[in-house]
């Protein structure tokens, strides 16, 4: 079966790079079909963000902090005025500070401990709103998380407090906007080389870890990861809602290491 996002628009917020979750996703999307926005935040971000939407075809791309009320009603009526409507939010958005991403969980800070719980999850509940009152005929709204939610990850530390509470919030927001047709799932891939994994103190190790033990042996690839967006913001996932899919080669299923790991 093809899965078509044809007729489709929506928004990508957090592409870095080329290599970010969000641009697998993105390209994945317009591969399919779908009309694209993107969002960034500050100048830099800006210039390696252009030439990736253009790519696909965008021009529409749109400065926005999420910790900004004022940035984030624009964001989202900029869209109202363009399309009137949109099908789907990608959230690829996260933060904490790189000098609390090694060593204990215990040495996390108070101001970084708020920062990372309002960007990597509050942002989530924020776009939600404002982009439900976009979705008249219903839409679905993506997120992005990992293991380390659920299951202690070195290093990742004051992150994994925030992708449990924007797990858990996915199952909120998924049983608030369910009658308006509108479904909440997140992603989770395993280890990926990102920019933003490589802020998380031992990223190479971990990332060698896990590509020998899943079962698959490999970790997940950009491409598997959009294939998994396409099908979640499509009509072929549309019972599908309040899940995290996991795209990791299989590695949450381990109790312990491959036996020529241990």
């Amino acid at each position: 079966m093809t899965i078509s996002m044809q007729g489709k628009r929506g928004l990508i917020m957090g592409v870095a790079n080329e290599r970010s979750i969000a641009w697998g996703i993105a390209k994945a999307m317009a591969d399919a079909g779908a009309e694209l926005a993107f969002s960034y935040q500050g100048e830099a971000f800006g210039k390696r963000v252009e030439p990736l939407a253009a790519s696909v075809g965008s021009d529409t791309l749109i400065d926005v902090d999420v910790t900004n009320d004022e940035s984030m009603d624009l964001a989202f009526q900029t869209l109202k005025d363009k399309w009137g409507t949109i099908d789907f939010v990608v959230h690829a958005i996260a933060y904490s500070d790189k000098n609390e991403l090694t060593g204990r969980f215990i040495n996390t800070s108070r101001d970084n401990f708020c920062n990372s719980m309002v960007i990597s999850c509050y942002s989530f509940i924020e776009v939600s709103k404002r982009a439900s009152e976009l979705m008249p005929n219903g839409g679905t709204l993506l997120t992005l998380t990992y293991g380390g939610s659920n299951r202690v990850t070195p290093n990742y530390n004051v992150m994994g407090v925030a992708k449990a509470a924007l797990e858990s919030s996915v199952r909120y927001l998924a049983n608030d906007l369910g009658p308006q047709g509108i479904r909440v799932n997140a992603v989770s891939p395993g280890p990926m080389k990102t920019l933003a994994g490589a802020a998380i103190g031992g990223a190479r190790a971990t990332f060698r870890h896990t590509e020998q033990n899943a079962p698959l042996r490999s970790n997940a690839t950009l491409e598997a990861v959009g294939g998994t967006a396409v099908y979640l913001a499509s009509d072929a996932g549309a019972y599908t809602t309040g899940e995290i899919i996991r795209v990791d080669g299989g590695f949450h299923v381990l109790g312990m290491p491959q036996q020529d790991h241990l």
